[in-house]
């Protein structure tokens, strides 16, 4: 049936009700005496007061050509095929014949107005223009002293508690209190889906869209088996569920497409605008109104926005949501508690998107202007390698895509690249995390690094793992059990200078990651159990950020777990026992770094994916650092000898950067060159730095001027 001929079906409907308040009219007006008196009810004669005593109070009788007029309605409608609107809601909200009728009676002067002044007349009182409880029930053939016709008022009846009639002014008696159809309501019934304007900041439809085809014998990615499966146990019944939502993990999309499968429009609530609200009760029905008008299903979230365990009016909230007559899927971050309602969810942790998942996301996001994304834009990334690294939710990942599309614009490229997908990823990371460490954004790569080729191997599986455990620890099904995260943990050994910061920050570039350096002394706290909490901190606003976590001199918090003698060991190793179980949990990517290697817990290095040991620089590697460091823009002089300084100066790469430095202020200062003078003076002042003993034979012919005696 087509929303007009729906509309024909309301109008006929409308009619009969009209013919009753026509009936009704001729009947009052004939026991009138003084029918168009203008100040009807305003005052009673004694005359008025024997009449209306006298009249008995009898509903209006049936009138059989009504009932014919009915029967032939409610053909025509049948011989269409479809069901009307008036049906529809008469089926979802539980609605009795008497229901319809009174919602009728109710509806007539918001469509044809010039009822408004009938019921008037009928109320006995001109400025009453809308259907009372009394007239209603007249009108419908009910006596007003009959309980279950008056019972169709309560608050608990259908048509009150669904939110399609409203008995207004409680302070009047029962019978004379005006009864109101909501405006949606009416809109609906006329075939207007316009959302209410009552839910603009709080809940709103999501676009229909087709259900996919099911294939039992083919579950598919994580996401869509999951969907598939949670979408056939609402079409069998299952009304309430809530979905964890892990990092990276689609939640909210995974309840649309369960709605979807199960054949339901979706309503979407946003529980923290809900929570804000100044009445929530209200914009709740308003909400469950709505859905159950569309023969929606409702997602709604994030349910700790509710803060159910702390506020006591939000878990009564929570009860509301769950115990309404529409399928609910609750959304939320933390576990849930069975308190919280009575009818106890579906639980389902919705699984983080695979790669497939996000390149299929990132291709379909658009970039929000008008002209839209032009024929090839996205050819130039590889979406499913480049978001490989990165665990983000399909808001975020929108969000990154759009950000990178007018990164793209305002460069005036021809399409996305790589640099451009990377930057809208790292613009979506949170605050949090950059004010308990200290953010540095990549800006070095593998051409940088001076390292052996084995150390450069591991580095490259360092990245390698990140990129792939989504396949291997995911999909595969590789990771054991225990409750261990998807986490990449790595442990950096070597003396200072060696390149280990400067290796995790290639890796982050590498990955397209932030580096984020935690600072000890933001962490480490002198009262019992504070540093712990401080690590907590740190770990919870690294599973909401696509950043690479380095814990500088972690020996000094990773430290081995000693015999207990007093109260400091005692809590020390309670600590230390905290790390084991947090790292183990961890979904992020970690590198430590640490100078004694041997200082570290044998139980941290068991639970780390790789250990790689930085050594001191040989002759070669050394002069390859001078050269680096010396870099391209630095004016040199001719005598410098790069092969002496590698060969005899026995130096790390951070005390040849150090020397190279120092060497560049002496040149700026005179103005010229550097020479290898200056350079020999660097590294005579960095052997002091490092409390190292000046012997001749290391600077041989280039012997450091004014020195006072050395060691030969």
């Amino acid at each position: 049936m087509s929303d007009a001929d729906g509309t024909a079906y309301l109008w006929h409907r409308l009619g009969l009700v009209a013919a009753r308040v026509r009936r009704l009219l001729t009947e009052r007006r004939r026991d009138d005496p003084a029918p168009d008196d203008p100040f009807r009810g305003l005052y009673l004669s004694t005359d008025d007061v024997e009449r209306l005593l006298a009249r008995p109070a009898e509903p209006l009788a049936a009138d059989p050509a009504d009932l014919r007029v009915r029967a032939e309605v409610e053909h025509r409608a049948a011989r269409t095929g479809a069901t009307p609107r008036l049906h529809r809601l008469a089926r979802d909200f539980g609605l009795t014949e008497l229901d319809v009728e009174v919602l009728l009676v109710a509806l007539l002067p918001d469509v044809d107005p010039r009822y408004e002044r009938l019921y008037g007349y009928l109320n006995d009182d001109v400025s009453r223009r809308r259907a009372t409880v009394g007239l209603a029930l007249e009108l419908c053939g009910i006596s007003p002293g009959d309980a279950a016709g008056r019972s169709r008022f309560a608050a608990s009846a259908p048509l009150v508690d669904g939110g399609l009639l409203r008995v207004e002014q409680p302070d009047q008696p029962y019978l004379s209190r005006p009864l109101r159809v909501p405006d949606r309501v009416t809109a609906h019934l006329l075939g207007d889906d316009t959302v209410d304007a009552r839910l603009a900041e709080v809940a709103w439809p999501l676009p229909d869209v087709p259900a996919p085809a099911d294939d039992p014998s083919d579950d598919g990615p994580e996401t869509a088996a999951t969907a598939r499966r949670l979408g056939a146990a609402l079409r069998a019944g299952v009304r309430l569920g809530y979905l964890r939502e892990r990092p990276g993990a689609a939640a909210d999309d995974l309840a649309v497409a369960a709605l979807v499968r199960a054949g339901r429009p979706v309503l979407r609530l946003d529980l923290d605008a809900l929570a804000a609200d100044p009445d929530p009760a209200d914009a709740l029905a308003a909400t469950v109104r709505e859905a159950r008008l569309r023969g929606a299903g409702l997602v709604a979230g994030p349910v700790q926005a509710l803060d159910p365990a702390g506020k006591p009016e939000h878990a009564r909230l929570l009860r509301r949501i769950a115990h309404r007559p529409v399928p609910v899927l609750l959304t939320g971050a933390v576990e849930w508690d069975p308190q919280w309602t009575s009818r106890p969810p579906l639980l389902v942790t919705a699984p983080p998107l695979d790669e497939q998942d996000r390149a299929r996301l990132w291709r379909t996001a658009g970039g929000g202007w008008d002209a839209g994304r032009p024929a090839g834009w996205t050819d130039g990334v590889d979406p499913v390698r480049e978001l490989a690294p990165y665990q983000l939710g399909p808001d975020q990942l929108r969000r990154a895509a759009q950000a990178a599309d007018q990164l793209a614009l305002f460069a005036g490229a021809d399409r996305v690249g790589a640099d451009h997908l990377r930057a809208g990823v790292r613009g979506q990371n949170a605050g949090g995390l950059a004010r308990l460490a200290r953010r540095i954004e990549p800006a070095v790569g593998w051409d940088d690094l001076v390292l052996p080729d084995p150390v450069l191997e591991q580095l490259r599986e360092l990245a390698l793992r990140v990129r792939y455990r989504d396949r291997v620890l995911g999909r595969w099904r590789m990771r054991p059990g225990g409750g261990r995260g998807r986490g990449v943990l790595a442990l950096f050994a070597g003396d200072s200078g060696t390149g280990k910061t400067m290796s995790a920050e290639v890796v982050a570039a590498d990955l397209g990651l932030d580096l984020y350096v935690v600072d000890l002394s933001t962490v480490v706290d002198k009262y019992v159990g504070q540093t712990e909490k401080n690590l907590e901190r740190i770990f919870t606003e690294a599973a909401g950020v696509n950043g690479l976590l380095l814990f500088d001199e972690a020996d000094a918090i990773f430290g081995k777990r000693s015999e207990v003698r007093d109260a400091h060991d005692r809590y020390a190793n309670l600590e230390s026992a905290y790390l084991l179980q947090r790292m183990e949990s961890f979904d992020g990517v970690a590198v430590l770094t640490t100078n004694l290697r041997a200082n570290l817990d044998e139980a941290f290095t068991r639970r780390l994916d790789l250990i790689i040991d930085f050594a001191m620089p040989d002759v070669a590697q050394r002069r390859a650092l001078w050269d680096r460091c010396l870099g391209t823009e630095l004016p040199r002089d001719d005598d410098l000898d790069l092969d002496f300084c590698a060969r005899n100066f026995e130096l790390s790469g951070g005390s040849i950067r150090a020397c190279v430095v120092t060497a560049a202020y002496l040149a700026a200062e005179a103005g010229r060159p550097v020479r290898m003078a200056d350079l020999v003076g660097a590294v005579q002042r960095e052997y002091r730095k490092l409390g190292r003993l000046l012997l001749e034979s290391e600077f041989g012919e280039h012997q450091p001027g004014g020195e006072p005696a050395r060691v030969r």
